[in-house]
């Protein structure tokens, strides 16, 4: 007899649980002939509250699973997020670039880097082909409230209070998607006699079967970790930093403008985040204890921070989180999957951790295996799968490392030491100097980092990529096409400082009208 799959069984709540079995349960119907999804999570367990950024993804997640633009802002204290700038990287003084979610204006039709490079001193590279710098330097949103849902003149993301967006993706699940809510503490693993998880015990609620087993329990790891010992991959060698303090900032006025990317700003021994939503900025400073203590770090944190929470600094309770850096050797062991910190967790430098959430669970509702026969296949290719992406993510995040030029402390000298680049990016990097990246260099078509973004930080980072030097016989057009485009997105950028309302002017009408309206 084939056992077919038709109960999912999430183990932990948090973004991580319940974004998982919302997509899950927005996938398949209930009941007879369908897949039911029970997400059972532990009231002794808090949930780590961290992860505000997103992705532009979240859009497409969070439509599919039925939940609108306007509920979402109006329940998780959402703000825009377009993108990311990045301060004191480069020199260690004031100087910033960003990398914005919007591509290069004609990006699949020309590569726009080859005709900027004459003019790098003049203008910087995302100013240049892209309007949303300007956008986010003014405080914009990136749509005006007629625009409807999910739709916008930008690409954007969100900032968010993560222990709100968990609260309604629970509250959608289990009334809207029909989710099973239980509230217990797995006390032991029951297995089959092939290996498989067959059943959880729960202290409250007793014996808990399902077909597949899915791990959202955070570190702890209670599945994929504790009771298969699937190893992690440490990647402490690449990504240095093992430790962050975090801190929610009120703001001294409330009506002071929302900052429409990621701040992140590099100090000695690491970097901190700033993250503006229309109630508090969520702070952080994510450093190595190699380099530094973490009195210094809190020091230094507290500098940033300065005067503006309008109160001391010591009164907003920052708390320190241990960082592991690396990902499990196996996401996908027997009918366990790991997903979320679970399955591993670097630095949030680029707000890697909501997607990596986001593309498991659809990945698992796309690619249910029928049964349990079939169940080990899906498993490899999504390992594969995922394996590729963490590896990708790594050499991203060390991009911005290798290419700065800061000479301030060990830890900035370090991070450019051979030893510790992986021997992929060191070698694209080789690759770059002769020629700037493109659509062409993406190998696989969901790539976590499209070309364009590695454009943005190389290029932000001044790095000395030379146009190729053999003549082309569309060199002229070209070069024309590229003149038109930048005199394009120059007028377009003036066009929406002119139309787009404030980050905060936009926040504060949704609460109102809601999107769409007219």
């Amino acid at each position: 007899m084939v056992n077919r799959i038709e109960k999912v069984v999430v183990v932990g709540g948090g973004s991580a649980g319940w974004l998982t079995a919302a997509t899950l349960a927005a996938e398949f119907k209930s009941g007879p002939g369908g897949i039911s999804v029970t997400l059972i999570e532990s009231a002794e367990t808090k949930s780590i509250g961290v992860g505000e950024g997103t992705w532009p993804s979240m859009r497409t997640t969070l439509q599919k699973i039925g939940i609108s633009e306007t509920e979402f802002f109006r329940e998780c204290d959402a703000s825009f997020k377009q993108g990311s700038k990045f301060t004191s990287w480069l020199e260690g003084g004031n100087e910033s670039y960003y990398h914005p979610f919007s591509l290069p204006e004609g990006y699949q039709e020309i590569n726009l880097a080859d005709f900027w490079a004459p003019h790098r001193d003049k203008v910087s590279f995302a100013n240049a082909v892209c309007p949303q710098l300007r956008v986010c330097e003014s405080y914009k949103a990136p749509k005006q409230i007629s625009a409807p849902d999910y739709a916008g003149s930008l690409n954007y993301g969100y900032h968010l209070d993560a222990i709100k967006f968990a609260r309604l993706l629970r509250k959608h699940a289990v009334e809207k998607l029909g989710v099973t809510h239980v509230i217990d503490h797995v006390e032991k693993i029951h297995s089959a006699p092939n290996g498989d998880i067959a059943s959880l015990q729960g202290k409250a609620h007793g014996q808990i079967n399902g077909d597949l087993f899915i791990d959202c329990t955070g570190f702890a790891s209670l599945l994929i970790g504790r009771h298969y010992s699937i190893p992690l991959i440490g990647k402490k060698d690449v990504l240095f930093n093992d430790r962050a303090i975090a801190v929610q900032v009120p703001y001294a006025d409330e009506s002071a403008p929302i900052a429409s990317a990621t701040l992140s700003t590099a100090r000695s021994a690491g970097w901190i985040w700033d993250i503006g939503l229309p109630s508090r900025r969520g702070t952080g400073y994510v450093f190595s204890s190699k380099y530094i203590d973490e009195q210094q770090a809190m020091d230094e944190l507290k500098a940033y921070v300065g005067n503006s929470a309008g109160v001391p600094f010591e009164e907003l309770a920052p708390r320190t989180i241990d960082i592991n850096p690396g990902y499990r050797q196996k996401f996908w062991h027997k009918n366990c999957v790991a997903i979320g910190l679970s399955a591993g967790f670097v630095e949030p430098l680029e707000a890697s951790a909501l997607v990596l959430i986001e593309l498991s669970a659809r990945m698992i509702a796309e690619q249910m295996p029928a049964d349990r026969q079939v169940m080990d296949i899906v498993a490899e290719k999504f390992n594969d799968k995922f394996a590729t992406r963490w590896q990708q993510i790594i050499g991203f995040l060390k991009l911005h490392y290798v290419l700065s030029r800061r000479n301030d402390s060990q830890y900035w000298l370090d991070n450019r030491s051979d030893e510790s680049i992986p021997s992929d990016l060191a070698a694209q990097l080789k690759l770059w100097r002769t020629r700037s990246p493109w659509y062409c260099d993406e190998t696989h078509v969901d790539q976590m980092f499209p070309s364009a973004s590695y454009q943005y930080v190389l290029y932000g980072m001044e790095y000395p990529s030379q146009p190729m030097t053999a003549r082309k016989r569309s060199d002229e057009s070209d070069q024309q096409r590229a003149r038109q485009i930048f005199a394009s997105n120059d007028s377009m950028a003036g066009k929406l400082l002119t139309n787009l309302p404030t980050n905060r002017d936009l926040t504060d009408q949704v609460k109102h009208q809601g999107f769409g309206h007219i």
